[in-house]
């Protein structure tokens, strides 16, 4: 299978810095997004120093297995030593949203609120479950009941890149096929638009480097609230 991919980035119409890093390296089959943490400083440079580690360690994997749970627990380490000299108070932090695509898989990390969707055949699948306050307390709450959260606690992250306790990361393994449509997004696109729009914007007509400006610009004219990173790849028949 041949892969063709895309990545964009826009510092929105509010943020006064981009603290989003994307992740497109084809020749090591090494794709997703990292978004610095809000509230916290330094939040470009722990998205930076994340997905820079984790390019060095698939790399220095080469063509061997590459531990994706070692890798993020690498980029982790990387990012709290970064902290200790950026914001030794507080620290910084990033999400990750990534997936390595070799020998017909796909293997997906992720730790954060940043998303990996999959299109395939017309479904469009969420592949990621987001680490935040609301997602958690939904999970815990005995359904039916009702759930109140303060509307900006809600978007809380419970897991982040950078933390100083070991950090748990969601792994999952997908089989590729032919005519598939996967997109690593941060926040910023995610909360502009539903998932049927960002779903029909990836269905369309075109290449990767065709159909995300049109992603990025539905996130710019919904406000433009957040920075805006996504990362498209395409699986095409050999």
């Amino acid at each position: 299978m041949k892969l063709r991919s895309a990545a964009l980035t826009d510092i929105g119409k509010v943020r006064l810095q981009n603290q989003d890093s994307a992740l497109c390296q084809p020749a090591l089959g090494l794709f997703g997004v990292a978004d610095g943490v809000g509230g916290l400083p330094g939040g470009a440079e722990a998205s930076e120093c994340a997905v820079r580690t984790l390019v060095q360690v698939v790399r220095a994997a080469g063509d061997g297995e590459t531990d994706l749970n070692g890798a993020m627990l690498a980029a982790n380490k990387a990012v709290e030593r970064l902290g200790a000299l950026v914001s030794p108070e507080t620290g910084i932090g990033t999400t990750v949203s990534l997936g390595l695509f070799r020998a017909g898989r796909a293997r997906l990390a992720h730790v954060g609120d940043s998303r990996a969707y999959l299109l395939r055949n017309g479904k469009f699948s969420q592949l990621t479950e987001d680490h935040t306050v609301e997602v958690e307390a939904r999970k815990r709450n005995t359904p039916g009941d009702y759930l109140l959260l303060h509307p900006q606690s809600g978007h809380t992250l419970t897991r982040c890149v950078g933390q100083p306790s070991p950090l748990e990361t969601d792994l999952a393994e997908h089989a590729l096929a032919a005519g598939d449509r996967w997109i690593f997004a941060t926040d910023g696109i995610t909360r502009m638009m539903s998932d049927a729009e960002l779903a029909g914007l990836l269905g369309r007509d075109g290449t990767p480097e065709e159909i995300l400006p049109t992603i990025i610009a539905l996130a710019l004219e919904r406000g433009g609230n957040d920075n805006a990173t996504a990362v498209v790849v395409f699986v095409d028949e050999a």
